[in-house]
């Protein structure tokens, strides 16, 4: 800050240097503007500040459901295999929609307030979801894939990734509604 200050001086410009970092970390980099990034996303650069909220949720609908026995293999490669005779849910968004491929098997998704697990490798158009701890899931439901009640930051955690990457990776083709 000193040595932005002191570049500053001897040119005498309107200054900026505060990110969203910054501008709830450091109020002592504030000068005439300051560039607000993730936080406009309600996604705090620093852990553990919970004063922002998520304005983005990406929601997809559950579409299948299928009962599975023990053993059965679920995704590319047969990568999940059932632990138990459970319930799989497919929910129609996948990569193509911008939700991480790299997704590991046990990754959240929150569905009718209550917490499942991704079950298999996201396809470009559909996940698969265990949902045998839920019985009350219905083709239809909505499932939340990140956002209120589910941080991007922890979808972006089990991706190995950041939350900037997730929140402007979202295709096209998906349907924005603003609220």
């Amino acid at each position: 800050i000193e040595r932005f200050d002191s570049a500053n001086n001897a040119a005498r410009l309107p200054a900026s240097m505060a990110n969203s970092g910054g501008i709830i970390g450091l109020p002592e980099s504030h000068r005439d503007w300051v560039r607000p990034g993730l936080m406009l996303y309600g996604v705090s650069p620093i852990p553990g500040y919970c004063e922002l909220r998520p304005v983005m949720t990406l929601t997809a609908r559950v579409i299948a459901l299928r009962d599975m026995p023990a053993g059965a293999a679920v995704g590319y490669n047969g990568r999940w295999i059932a632990p138990r005779a459970t319930r799989i849910a497919t929910i129609s968004a996948g990569y193509a929609d911008g939700y991480p491929t790299q997704l590991p098997d046990g990754t959240p998704v929150l569905l009718n307030g209550r917490m499942a697990r991704l079950a298999g490798r996201p396809s470009m158009d559909m996940i698969t979801v265990d949902v045998g701890e839920l019985p009350d899931v219905r083709i239809g439901d909505a499932a939340i894939l990140w956002g209120e009640g589910l941080p991007v930051e922890t979808i972006a955690a089990h991706a190995g990734t950041i939350a900037y990457q997730l929140l402007t990776g979202v295709s096209k083709r998906v349907t924005r509604i603003c609220l």
